[in-house]
Order: structure tokens, then sequence, then C-alpha cells
């Protein structure tokens, strides 16, 4: 977890210092900033917006039904991210985002795919969106707008599907 975090430092560091009207620079900072905060290496992004996104969101307090920066539960950070990287408006909750999609296996999933979650007897009650590397965004209870494992036991646990979203 302190990896982690210092790694969130750097990237943080990192980008305030980009010059916001050089794009081309700025994408290369953002792969570096995901390459170090994912695990892995990352060249480019085929969507820096969804990235940028989740960047500018990483430490928004968690808030039922709240889908502003004071306060964003699962559905609601979903959805702005959908809405400000692709333009696409989803359903307001996790159940109803998931008629929304193609089902996947979790071998199967690409950037911007979302992840499902049965926490709540047995029904989909959690929704992330798939980075890479096994790594999600989601709006936890606990931490906030994070990136988390799909292989940490918790996730492991109660992960349902992956799905894309039918355009």
């Amino acid at each position: 977890m302190l990896l982690f975090f210092l790694c969130l430092c750097n990237a943080r560091f990192i980008l305030a210092q980009d010059s916001a009207s050089d794009a081309e620079q700025k994408n290369l900072q953002l792969c570096y900033a995901f390459s170090k905060l994912l695990n892995y290496e990352i060249d480019t992004l085929a969507e820096p917006l969804l990235f940028q996104t989740v960047y500018d969101w990483l430490g928004t307090p968690y808030k039922y039904s709240g889908d502003c920066r004071e306060g964003v539960d699962c559905s609601g950070f979903v959805g702005m991210l959908y809405k400000t990287a692709y333009g696409i408006s989803l359903s307001p909750n996790s159940a109803a985002m998931y008629k929304e999609v193609k089902p996947l296996k979790k071998n199967a999933l690409q950037e911007g795919d979302l992840v499902f979650f049965k926490i709540r007897k047995h029904k989909i009650s959690h929704v992330g969106i798939y980075l890479g590397n096994n790594k999600f965004a989601h709006a936890s209870v606990q931490s906030g707008v994070t990136i988390s494992d799909l292989d940490e036991p918790y996730y492991k646990k109660y992960f349902f599907k992956g799905g894309r979203v039918k355009k």
C-alpha cells in the first residue's frame, strides 16, 4: 500500500508539472503515471481521457447515490466516467448497467470494459471500470475512488462478470 501511495504521489507531481497545452506530452506523462500505478508498461492509451478522468477523481470520497466531487458511489462514478470519456450515458445503478453490456469473462476484459460484483444478497451491487492488467477503478465505501486488483481476495470472492457496453 505504501508503494502504491508513493507511486501515486510521484504521478501527481509529474502531471502537475505538465503544460496543459501540450496534449502529446500530457499523454506520455499519463502513460508513465499509469504504468507505475498499474504495474505494467503502457506505451499508449487507447482512451487517454478515461485515464485522465480516473486520475482526477482518485481520492474522491464515497457517498451513497453521490455523483459529484463532494462524494460519489460506484455507479455514479462509472456513469460519469463513461459520459466524460465516451459520451455514453449509462443507467443510474450497477444492476441496470449490467443490462446494457455484452457479458464477458475476466480473461476477455479490455480497457474501458465494466466489471460487476455480487456483494449484497447475491445481486449485482457494485461496478467498476477495467483499466488493464487486472486493475479496475471504482468508488469503494472505505477508500472512495480508488484502483484495485480483481485478484484481491475481497474482489475475487464477489466478482461476477465483466461487460462491454453495447454502443
